[in-house]
């Protein structure tokens, strides 16, 4: 992470500490979609009246590794990353009950390789498998969901979204290790937010 993205993460930790002392309602939340992807994760989000909140999800993923040993070409299968996802939520009845309908933001860096990712418009053919990535994205796009009461603390909320992503990386010839071999941009457009949630009202 280099130091201009360190400073953005730590500037939008404080924004958000702040946004809780003055938000009537907050909320803790875990994406189950995302752990099952090995991908720990934590949400908050803050009412600003009646009908919208502010959701913002933070993920990162540093242990995905499958190794093949025996393959005539050593690879390592790899999908480290982080991500930042604000989302501006409108509700329909009142916050967190019901639908919502959102739009959202994303950033992050990753190192990927030995993995095809889907929806990449340059990746007609199928050969991203063949390299390492490291690099960064930022994109945005549009969801929507609907949040389950259980109780007076508890909820249930899931959503899904699409958008677009641009991606620039360094390409490397080793899935695990290698040589830089270029560097290039790509464009992603698809699924942006699944989430299936286990939500904690802390006021």
């Amino acid at each position: 992470m280099n130091n201009s993205m360190m400073k953005s993460f730590f500037l939008l930790v404080f924004l958000l500490c702040s946004a809780g002392t003055f938000s009537q309602k907050v909320a803790l939340k875990n994406n189950l979609a995302y752990d099952a992807l090995k991908t720990p994760n934590i949400s908050l989000e803050f009412s600003m009246g009646r009908k919208w909140t502010l959701d913002t999800q933070v993920g990162m993923n540093f242990f995905f590794y499958t190794r093949n040993a025996t393959s005539s070409r050593y690879k390592a299968k790899k999908f480290s990353h982080w991500l930042v996802q604000p989302e501006l939520r409108y509700w329909t009845c009142d916050v967190f009950n019901g639908w919502f309908f959102g739009l959202h933001t994303h950033g992050g860096q990753m190192n990927v390789g030995g993995v095809n990712i889907p929806f990449i418009l340059q990746n007609h053919s199928k050969k991203m498998k063949d390299y390492r990535y490291e690099g960064y994205f930022y994109g945005g796009g549009i969801s929507t969901g609907y949040h389950w009461i259980l109780s007076n603390r508890f909820s249930v909320e899931t959503s899904l979204g699409l958008g677009y992503a641009r991606v620039k990386y360094d390409r490397f010839k080793c899935t695990s290790c290698g040589k830089k071999a270029g560097k290039g941009k790509a464009d992603y457009l698809g699924p942006t937010k699944l989430a299936v949630s286990i939500i904690y009202i802390i006021k």
